[in-house]
């Protein structure tokens, strides 16, 4: 058997080739020949007696095909693992025309694409957005605690304050519309029109207008990106089905329990610094979650990294065969090239770093997951242990595809975790009407 890589250094690209002689596979094939004439059972014959010239004639083709596959496998691996070679993806086979009848000596080749070296940039810097609270969003997180909480009833009419249930659509667009919820309140233009309807009514308006041309109210509302609510203009309809009321519920302690818990607060000053407290730590983990996608898309960014870009291409085909064309590659291409320098960096993180992941975190981290599920965070440690089992039984589910994703999960906060260490962080301070602006 001989090998041979031809490397195309600047298209990052590489042609393998390995040439099989006779005495190569030969062997292997006499060997296992000699196991099926054994094993064979064809009529008119006793099981072991079927004459070799019949087995190697019936199935000998079949035979030297298989083990000339593994043969290849095998050798392609074990050169790429010795001469450490670092690929994207796998090996593809260039079609060849091969004649298993006649040939005795046969050659195969595979395209390889080449992942080069490369260095992270020496320093990042980030901002981390320090939410301010402000007394409009305590209001509305008191709105939706009522609304959830409180008695809902369907009154006639609707006044101020009250909800319209209903289909929202352009006028004179087809269809029925999508059903929205519109709360009367946060009209800031005309509030008159949407007071007094009953189901059936249809109400026709300028939905800008309405909103004081607040995108973020528009989409909150409608339920449209923020880029078409701001090109939401003109007259639009709404087809009242029912109209909903609620009255707020009585700051009690069956409240208090129903919304933190158990006996976690006692009072309503207990009660609103609660709120409070809930609120900013929403707002906290999700301006860590931003920063940690902006410390990504930096790195991607910033790193030079080059790709074997027409492999690339012709890998993400063949790889998802029957779900991606090569004109949706095309189309999505730069998404695609994206993903793959983030999989190279964090791969030289966890490389560099040494990071890994224990069975035990895994397990710990499940159990973690099942206990907040439960809303028992602080479950005692023997019910704790009772519940490993349990956290055992849901990793191994689908074929251990649980597993991996916890796995993946853990390992990819390291990998932030690590890289959080060599950015530097300023914090900025923001209104939370800005934060929802920034990441809407």
């Amino acid at each position: 058997m001989n090998i041979t890589l031809d490397k195309n250094d600047e298209q990052l690209t590489g042609l393998l080739t390995v040439n099989l002689t006779e005495a190569d596979y030969a062997p292997t094939v006499e060997k296992q020949l000699k196991d099926y004439s054994k094993r064979a059972q064809i009529k008119g014959f006793r099981p072991g007696m079927v004459p070799m010239g019949m087995v190697r004639k019936m199935y000998g083709k079949g035979i030297l095909a298989e083990e000339i596959n593994k043969m290849l496998g095998k050798a392609v691996d074990s050169y790429i693992k010795e001469n450490k070679i670092n690929l994207l993806g796998e090996p593809l086979p260039v079609p060849s025309n091969v004649d298993f009848d006649t040939d005795k000596d046969f050659s195969f080749q595979f395209e390889l694409g080449l992942l080069p070296d490369f260095q992270l940039p020496a320093e990042l810097t980030a901002e981390l957005h320090k939410v301010s609270l402000d007394d409009d969003t305590l209001a509305q997180t008191n709105e939706q605690i009522a609304r959830q909480y409180g008695e809902t009833t369907n009154p006639d009419e609707s006044e101020a304050g009250d909800y319209l249930f209903g289909k929202f659509k352009k006028a004179g667009e087809e269809g029925e519309g999508r059903t929205v919820l519109l709360p009367i309140s946060k009209v800031t233009g005309d509030q008159a029109q949407f007071i007094g309807k009953k189901a059936g009514d249809v109400i026709t308006f300028d939905l800008q207008a309405a909103f004081g041309n607040d995108a973020m109210a528009i989409s909150n509302f409608t339920g449209l990106s923020k880029k078409e609510a701001e090109e939401a203009t003109g007259d639009y309809e709404f087809s009242v089905e029912k109209v909903n009321r609620t009255a707020a519920p009585e700051m009690n302690q069956e409240l208090f329990d129903k919304v933190f818990g158990p006996e976690a607060v006692s009072s309503q000053e207990e009660f609103d610094a609660k709120v409070r407290e809930t609120i900013q730590q929403n707002y906290d983990r999700e301006a860590e979650g931003s920063l940690n996608n902006r410390i990504v898309q930096q790195l991607v960014e910033n790193t030079e990294i080059k790709v074997p870009t027409e492999f690339f291409k012709k890998w993400l085909v063949r790889a998802n065969e029957g779900k991606l064309t090569p004109e949706m590659v095309e189309e999505h291409y730069s998404d695609y090239e994206k993903e793959l320098k983030w999989s190279m960096i964090r791969n030289k993180v966890v490389e560099e770093a040494g990071l890994k992941v224990s069975n035990d975190e895994i397990v710990e981290r499940t159990l973690d997951k099942i206990m907040g599920q439960f809303n028992m965070p602080n479950m005692p440690d023997e019910m704790r242990e009772s519940m490993r089992q349990y956290a055992d039984q849901y990793l191994k589910q689908e074929n251990g595809k649980n597993y991996v994703n916890e796995y993946e999960a853990i390992l990819a906060e390291k990998v932030l975790e690590n890289l959080r260490g060599k950015v530097v962080v300023t914090d900025k301070p923001v209104t939370a009407e800005e934060f929802r602006t920034l990441h809407s």
